[in-house]
């Protein structure tokens, strides 16, 4: 997280409230007790109105409030389960960016939303076997942004052991499995595998190259979804 985002992010935990203390505001923040004292006291020195002191607890003084976003009760509920969803089945990457994304969005909630989005009873408990799947989530997210020919490990349906050199093209959940969209090249044609049975993957130096029959949009609508870039 930007230094300029946690700042902005501290102004608004205190906005409203009694006194914080600075291990709440490092548990939200994903920092250390330390970086929370010192971004306090830059805050201070710059004149933001923030009072308290470490072990006592921060508050704001009045004057340092934002106009409150304009959520639904529905709407704040459908985000909380969102980031539930994405903290429990993507990479660590977008979980933590959904987690952070969460903070953001409740610094500036009025009292009565901000309640209301602890409160929802829609969970994704997290699982520890998912680690090794959300690194690969990981890994294959950078190859696709990076636009990087990947060379994929994999095992067919009845165990078989493969080799593919691909052009990844995006990621799909289906509630039970992730899968990556790619063209193989081996296969010359668009083929989908399943993350979980991937044993291992190398990004290769080569980047894919710009050929629309092999792009993001072909393979969407050669599966029939071709009004997912739709806005």
């Amino acid at each position: 997280m930007r230094r300029a985002d946690r700042l902005f992010l501290i102004v608004q935990a205190l906005r409203g409230r009694r006194a914080v203390p600075a291990r709440r505001l490092a548990e939200q923040l994903g920092v250390s007790l330390r970086t929370v004292y010192r971004d306090v006291m830059d805050l201070q020195l710059s004149g933001v109105g923030i009072e308290g002191a470490a072990g006592v607890g921060y508050t704001l003084r009045r004057g340092g409030e934002v106009p409150p976003l304009m959520f639904t009760r529905d709407e704040i509920e459908a985000v909380v389960v969102g980031v539930r969803l994405t903290d429990a089945f993507a990479g660590e990457r977008l979980s933590r960016a959904a987690r952070h994304a969460l903070v953001k969005i409740e610094a500036v909630l009025p009292d009565e939303l901000r309640q209301r989005s602890g409160r929802s009873r829609v969970f994704a408990p997290p699982v520890a076997s998912r680690a090794a799947l959300r690194r690969r989530i990981d890994a294959l997210h950078a190859a696709i942004e990076s636009r990087r020919v990947t060379r994929l490990a994999y095992a067919r349906a009845d165990g078989t052991a493969s080799q593919r050199d691909v052009e990844p093209l995006c990621l799909a959940f289906w509630g039970h499995a992730w899968t990556l969209g790619a063209w193989c090249r081996l296969r010359r044609g668009f083929r989908d595998f399943r993350v979980d049975r991937i044993r291992g993957l190398e990004t290769l130096g080569e980047t894919v190259p710009e050929v629309p029959e092999r792009g993001l949009r072909a393979y969407l609508e050669a599966a029939g979804a071709g009004d997912a870039l739709e806005p």
